[in-house]
């Protein structure tokens, strides 16, 4: 007996979802698509789709914001459609940002009077803050070479090689070269008397990072601040110290509120701080303080009018939403400095847990430091069968998402494992999380070593006893096992 079946597009109204022909039709990726769809059916499409995404909750490699409380997202839901260059037409959200310029520079003790106002700007992230704050140093030092009758073709910057890409970016982009002082085993922040002794006369600043993108460790500022005093002294160069605080500007005024680093050091000109990471934001709000006016050069500042009324703009960006700098006012009223700290407290005690967990395991050593950021970066101490990418990988199983990285030069020996600690990342997941990493553990010891396998590194132990050192073993594995992911990538179509 034959079935016929009809389908007609009138039927379409009283199916489900699920039901209707869309499901079973291959939708446009890379041409738009000749006909319109229903909403609920573009809808119930990508959303399942985006099932496949990981938990952003469960990414321990983000330090970005993946939680706020309702009443916050409906206040993002309300401004999504505002304009923030529209400073005319909004004129209250112009007055909340100027506000939590404010509060950020006297969180960072700015030399500010009662009444004074402070000189910042909101951005789309520490990235643009620390273009903005470059170009003004690369500005300022120009001018005085200028008036100095001295070349200003060739300005640099010294950083440690522990810096974030968006360093890198700065000194590509406009042109200035970056001086990096090396790292070493053991020591994987820049070091500052390195640092002092790499300055001369083009140097437009020093850049120090207050929480290392790697282990999280906060660089010596004071120190540095000394020893380029001292050096300015002898050589009238007046460089300058720029605080990239992305991750530990919303942690250290809390926790480590004696520690200094900021404002309080005379050379610190400007400070950049992410919003969107402990300054518990969604992706997308960073800020940009200086110490006062004249660190900002007047040439790099912009008037417009053409939206409604005169409005000063120093940003790489030009329309951007408002729903973060929102978002940042709120949680600046709401926690204020006791729910702040509260929350710092809670990520550092949970680092804590987690950092004795793997400490209990006795398979790693510990690279991240108890004072910084609060994350938990450790290594292998038996490279001997398996690595940290293998562990990363098959942590993926239970939904953790923990990066494994190799360090820069001159450690880039070293691979590590980091978790990021956010304000959601309870003691329970904590304690879950080692449970899964011993699980992980237990079954690589039981499987032959997947580098050999899979990567053609069978006579290697051989080749060890005769020719190479252990460190060079290591290197060929590290390199091995990124071919390795790269030419899986390659299959799985990703570019």
């Amino acid at each position: 007996m034959v079935l016929a079946r009809t389908a007609t597009n009138s039927d379409e109204s009283v199916c489900t979802m699920f039901g209707s022909r869309y499901v079973r039709t291959t939708l446009p990726k890379y041409e738009i698509g000749e006909n319109s769809i229903p909403k609920d059916a573009a809808f119930q499409i990508i959303k399942d789709e985006l099932m496949l995404d990981g938990n952003p909750r469960l990414n321990l490699a983000s330090f970005v914001t993946t939680w706020m409380e309702p009443e916050c997202d409906k206040l993002i839901m309300d401004s999504i459609n505002k304009n923030y260059v529209d400073m005319d037409e909004y004129p209250v959200t112009t007055e909340l940002q100027n506000r939590c310029v404010n509060i950020i520079a006297r969180l960072f003790n700015a030399p500010l009077e009662e009444h004074e106002t402070a000189v910042g700007v909101g951005t789309v992230g520490s990235s643009e803050a620390i273009m903005l704050a470059g170009l003004a140093f690369k500005r300022k030092w120009q001018n005085k070479r200028k008036a100095e009758g001295k070349p200003y073709d060739k300005p640099n910057i010294v950083t440690g090689a522990n810096v974030q890409v968006c360093w890198e970016k700065f000194a590509r982009y406009f042109e200035v070269e970056l001086k990096e002082v090396k790292l070493s085993e053991g020591y994987y922040v820049m070091d500052p008397d390195k640092a002092a002794e790499m300055v001369d006369e083009n140097t437009i600043c020093v850049a120090a990072i207050l929480g290392s993108t790697l282990n999280g460790e906060f660089e010596d500022v004071k120190r540095l601040n000394d020893l380029l005093v001292k050096k300015n002294e002898e050589t009238g160069w007046n460089t300058p110290i720029h605080v990239d605080a992305a991750s530990g500007g919303f942690i250290a005024p809390f926790i480590y509120p004696e520690l200094e680093w900021d404002f309080r050091l005379p050379l610190v000109k400007s400070i950049n701080v992410s919003g969107h990471k402990y300054g518990l934001v969604y992706a997308g709000i960073g800020w940009v303080v200086w110490r006062a006016q004249e660190d900002l050069p007047e040439e790099l500042i912009f008037h417009i009018n053409y939206l409604g009324s005169d409005q000063p703009t120093f940003t790489l960006n030009f329309s951007k939403g408002s729903s973060q700098i929102i978002a940042q006012y709120y949680q600046l009223i709401r926690l204020g400095f006791e729910g702040y700290k509260n929350v710092m407290e809670n990520c550092i005690e949970n680092m804590v847990v987690l950092k004795e967990g793997i400490e209990k395991t006795e398979r790693f050593n510990i690279v991240s430091k108890d004072q910084g950021v609060p994350v938990v970066a450790f290594s292998l101490k038996d490279h001997s069968f398996h690595n940290e990418f293998e562990i990363s990988e098959m942590l993926r199983r239970f939904g953790w998402i923990v990066p494994a990285y190799t360090m820069p030069a001159d450690a880039q020996h070293i691979t590590v494992l980091r978790v990021v600690i956010r304000e959601d990342f309870s003691r329970t997941l904590a304690e879950r999380l080692v449970a899964d990493i011993s699980k992980v553990l237990h079954e690589l010891d039981t499987l032959p070593s997947k580098i050999s396998k899979k990567m053609g590194l069978e006579g290697v132990a051989e080749n060890v006893k005769g020719k190479k050192v252990q460190r060079e073993l290591l290197m060929d594995v590290i390199v091995g096992w990124r071919n390795f992911v790269k030419d899986r990538k390659k299959m799985n179509g990703v570019c």
